[in-house]
């Protein structure tokens, strides 16, 4: 299996769930080793104090002093019935009556007697206190256990007259206790079982997407744009679909633009180049007479220039793109300027009998750079022209609005379909597709309207209905500010 990222996810999901049910069942194992633990120290001292509160009052009875020895002899068999019957408050516990010099007076099940080696005990001994310790009692323990010693005194002297020691399981787990542990360790592979499964179904949700973005991906690289990611559910991996989507419906357009320019380009340069070849040969070889060369040496000038701006507008875009254009930011009047425009396209306007508006004040001042803003006005109104409808309104409109000026060209005629209105000012596009209306343009000059537009920090917009018209606006910083400095 290769190193995937659903391997990945798995395998650390499945890391951290079992490591922390180790850590689980190892505190919880060791709380309840430890609480009966404690437990276990507590039955064996109240054990002592029971058989001690027992051999102190049958002490009291006595007023003859006795030895320990003695006493427990007179009282052996009530002690040895007492101490079989108490043992059994736990597993494994066993008491013993013992001297104050540690020898063995009476033990559980009778199982030991004679005097005690065991150091520790001892060392308890000698300090006459209650005290808790570990150990074997050299060997007579099976294992290592808990030891808990309790002095006896006589009642009447307060002199220590011997001593009980009980002993108990200590550190090991009973029977409830692996019960538990083992309950946990069950519950937790259950747990795990169930968790890998959900985690399974999870990551599968998670990275079926981008398996599915990783195959189109290399598709693209086959230039298939039309494959798309199913987009389910409305969390990250969906919106993470949709922008993928997105992108795939920008790379296809882009691609559809750029097969189109190209068509274009092609189309506006064999065109100009066959005519220009055709006329100059047909005036080398004598086919056009003298006195009509002057007329196809204009038709050639045309294309000539035709060409012309077919390189600008290349070049125009090549050095924005580059960064080589500078732009340099000043007042003009910008009302003044569109008057100019209006009235270089006199001629066209005549011929289509446009009703013509100009709605503007005399004079409003805008703060941009002056060439840069004629290109990207006069491109827009070369564009309502063209298509412009025969008799249609032409307006032209400014408007200050606080901080800027908006400049709007309005025509009425075809207009722009709604389905291409995104498109508009991207490159190569062309939404004239038959180049019915538009025969020179090649789906340039709006592109390089708005770059010029965002570089100066303006907007450009569109709104139109499609049959009916269309509107350019271009919004630029208001100006005046350089006036009133002088």
């Amino acid at each position: 299996m290769k190193n995937s990222i659903f391997t990945k996810y798995v395998s650390a999901f499945l890391i951290i769930i079992f490591i922390s049910f180790t850590i689980l069942v190892t505190v919880v194992s060791s709380m309840t080793i430890r609480t009966e633990g404690e437990q276990r120290r507590a039955v064996a001292k109240n054990t002592a104090d029971y058989i001690r509160e027992y051999a102190d009052g049958e002490m009291r009875e006595f007023y003859t002093p006795i030895s320990f020895a003695q006493f427990v002899s007179l009282r052996y068999p009530d002690f040895s019935k007492m101490l079989d019957i108490l043992s059994k408050n736990a597993d494994g516990m066993q008491i013993f009556l013992l001297t104050a010099d540690g020898n063995i007076l009476l033990s559980t099940g009778k199982r030991f007697s004679g005097p005690i080696k065991d150091e520790k005990i001892l060392e308890m001994l000698a300090e006459q206190k209650n005290a808790f310790s570990t150990g074997d009692m050299d060997g007579r323990l099976e294992r290592i256990s808990g030891l808990y010693y309790a002095p006896i005194f006589y009642p009447r002297t307060h002199e220590v007259a011997g001593g009980l020691l009980v002993s108990f399981s200590a550190g090991e787990a009973d029977a409830l206790t692996l019960r538990t542990v083992r309950t946990i360790v069950l519950v937790s592979l259950w747990i795990m079982i169930v968790s890998f499964v959900a985690i399974y179904f999870i990551t599968e949700r998670i990275v079926s997407p981008l398996k599915q973005m990783s195959r189109a991906t290399k598709q693209f690289a086959e230039g298939r744009f039309d494959v798309r990611i199913p987009a389910t559910g409305n969390d990250e991996i969906a919106e993470l679909a949709v922008a993928f989507n997105k992108m795939a419906e920008s790379l296809s357009n882009l691609e559809y633009m750029r097969s189109s320019f190209l068509a274009n380009i092609s189309h506006d340069l064999r065109t100009p180049m066959t005519t220009i070849a055709g006329f100059i040969d047909g005036i080398l070889d004598g086919a056009i007479p003298p006195e009509k060369q002057d007329y196809y040496l204009g038709v050639i000038a045309s294309e000539v220039r035709r060409l012309s701006r077919l390189v600008s507008s290349l070049l125009d875009i090549s050095r924005i793109q580059a960064g080589d254009r500078k732009f340099e930011k000043h007042d003009f009047d910008i009302c003044e300027m569109s008057r100019i425009i209006l009235l270089s396209f006199e001629k066209q306007i005549d011929e289509k009998g446009l009703d013509i508006e100009f709605d503007a004040p005399d004079e409003v001042w805008a703060y941009s750079d002056k060439d840069a803003i004629n290109q990207v006005l006069y491109n827009i109104c070369d564009n309502a022209v063209k298509f412009s409808r025969e008799g249609g309104k032409y307006r032209i409109s400014i408007r200050e609005d606080g901080e800027h000026v908006a400049v709007s060209v309005y025509n009425e005629g075809i207009g722009i379909a709604e389905d291409d209105l995104p498109y508009v000012f991207e490159r190569f596009y062309k939404s004239d597709k038959s180049r019915g209306l538009d025969k020179t343009g090649v789906g340039l000059g709006l592109f390089i309207s708005k770059t010029i537009v965002d570089s100066l920090g303006g907007q450009i917009f569109v709104r139109s209905e499609y049959g009916r018209f269309c509107e350019f606006t271009v919004v630029v910083e208001r100006g005046g500010n350089e006036r009133k400095a002088h």
